[in-house]
């Protein structure tokens, strides 16, 4: 049941690897990483924009990754790959809102309320 690749050598993924691709968003992510140290260790920013550069640090760097290391883009041979990153993307953001939802609603009903906060 060969596709037609009798040489693993010679299937799509394999021929789009290439150590030049795989370094430059390794590169690109380490870069970002060590910017986000710096603006952090730093403290030169306020809290609200260090949060903003931080999360586009970690945008840019999530792109370069599919792109660089995972190759995923929309040619004809990798358009499943794709197409399944774009269905997972809307149940990661569920998951870990949910999970916030429920963490933050489990404070509230958990932790002991300070004296002379009672409920009236």
């Amino acid at each position: 049941m060969s596709q037609g690749h009798d040489n693993p050598i010679h299937h799509p993924e394999v021929q789009m690897s290439s150590s030049r691709g795989y370094f430059t968003g390794f590169l690109i992510s380490l870069g970002l990483m060590f910017l986000a140290t710096f603006l952090v260790a730093s403290g030169s920013m306020p809290p609200f924009g260090l949060l903003m550069v931080i999360t586009i640090c970690a945008a840019i760097t999530v792109i370069a990754q599919i792109y660089f290391l995972l190759h995923l883009d929309i040619s004809e041979h990798n358009i499943w790959n794709t197409v399944s990153l774009v269905l997972f993307i809307p149940l990661f953001i569920i998951t870990i809102g949910l999970t916030w939802w429920m963490f933050s609603q489990l404070y509230l009903r958990t932790m002991p309320m300070m004296p002379g906060m009672g409920m009236h």
